[in-house]
């Protein structure tokens, strides 16, 4: 009997132990990261003489241990071995007692490694962390719990509205805002956008809109815009991966040319007020965060970025508080007085001094908006709680990131 107890307890023991080792080989917090994800990344790959736009969005399946499996991928850019389509990998995973986190894709003819954080959500934010010896690809991005019941076309039904960046393989920048009507059923209805390309500023009258879900296990699918701008015709086709029927994420997949930008986003469910959106959706403070590409005096263009806070009363009237960076010169601004004008599709007119911006809101205080100028400045805008705020608002733990 007493052998028995023995052989028992070390059998429990062993067992125990390989279950211990089980959960802590992906790190003290591996369990952090576990369910269904999808993801969007961009960025710039190239050497120390030439670099380009890049840019992925995909899904993987994480176990909470460490191990990711049913990964899939697409990507775009300009060059060889640029481009991949419906890509399977799988990979592995590590998470710290700090919440941050190393992650390796293999299966795609080598492997990646990122560097993430997360977020108090299940969702993180990554960097790619693998270039070396003055090549590779540096970028950013988002990975967010999936809903892998949304996987298909019925589940996307009603509002929307989108907003996405990029550059073309000259390095011109262009963005798009807008919305539409989703049935289900693969048509997209009432869609409305506005386009900087290059610069110039061009609402974008639609002939043609369509979108589908096309793995149920994958959440990729596909999405299609044909239009007109300036007097000139016009096609966009994404690819998506659903994140939840409220929001997918989306990046086209089209060659990149001087004629065709490679523009990366996401598309959102629009909570539009019963008789439409009107000024007061706008009635309060949000802060929005740009980025684009500017001229410097010697020709050359750097990275432009912009944050801010936004205030409007409801009526019409705004005024805009921010901080810049660009051509190695901060600048900061308070007040700048403007106005707005929205629309009952929820796209608003704003202008600010000599500068036109051009927002497509997503709900009260929440919009994809761009500045219809030559350095392209795109990006959200979200509302701000309310109240004051000191240094003793930031308190407790953060994650971030920046490209």
């Amino acid at each position: 009997m007493c052998k028995l107890r023995i052989l028992v307890m070390v059998w429990l023991a062993l067992l125990l132990g390989a279950g211990a080792h089980a959960q802590t080989s992906g790190g003290v917090n591996a369990r952090e990261l576990s369910g269904n994800y999808a993801f969007s990344f961009s960025g710039i790959r190239g050497n120390a003489t030439v670099a380009s736009a890049f840019a992925a969005v995909g899904r993987f399946t994480a176990d909470g241990a460490g191990n990711l499996t049913n990964g899939e991928l697409d990507t775009n850019g300009v060059g060889v071995g640029s481009t991949l389509t419906a890509q399977s990998f799988t990979g592995s995973y590590s998470i710290g007692a700090d919440q941050r986190g190393v992650m390796t894709l293999t299966g795609l003819g080598g492997s990646l490694k990122f560097a993430f954080a997360m977020l108090a959500s299940g969702n993180a934010h990554l960097i790619e962390f693998d270039a070396t010896g003055g090549s590779g690809t540096i970028g950013s991005g988002t990975v967010e719990k999936a809903d892998a019941s949304a996987y298909n076309a019925a589940h996307i039904t009603g509002d929307y509205a989108f907003g996405a960046a990029g550059f073309d393989n000259a390095k011109n920048r262009a963005a798009i805002a807008g919305r539409f009507t989703s049935n289900g059923t693969g048509t997209l209805s009432n869609v409305a956008g506005d386009v900087n390309a290059y610069g110039t500023d061009y609402p974008m009258t639609f002939s043609a809109a369509s979108y589908t879900v096309s793995n149920a296990a994958t959440g990729r699918g596909t999405m299609h815009f044909a239009f007109t701008f300036g007097g000139a015709p016009g096609n966009l086709n994404f690819v998506v991966y659903v994140v939840s029927a409220g929001k997918f994420f989306a990046m086209e997949d089209d060659a990149v040319t001087t004629a065709t930008p490679l523009l990366t986003g996401s598309v959102v469910q629009q909570q539009t007020p019963t008789g439409g959106f009107t000024n007061s959706s706008l009635d309060g403070n949000m802060v929005i965060a740009l980025t684009g590409l500017s001229a410097c005096g010697s020709g050359s263009e750097v990275p432009k970025a912009v944050v801010g806070l936004l205030t409007a009363n409801g009526a019409g009237a705004l005024s805009l508080t921010y901080d810049e960076n660009y051509c190695r010169a901060p600048n900061s601004v308070s007040d700048a007085a403007g106005t707005y004008s929205v629309a009952a599709n929820g796209r608003a007119a704003i202008a600010i001094g000599g500068y036109r911006l051009v927002a497509y809101l997503v709900k009260a205080n929440q919009v994809f908006l761009f500045v219809s100028d030559a350095n392209v400045l795109f990006g959200p805008g979200e509302p701000q709680a309310a109240g004051s705020f000191s240094n003793g608002t930031l308190k407790g733990s953060y994650a971030g990131f920046a490209t």
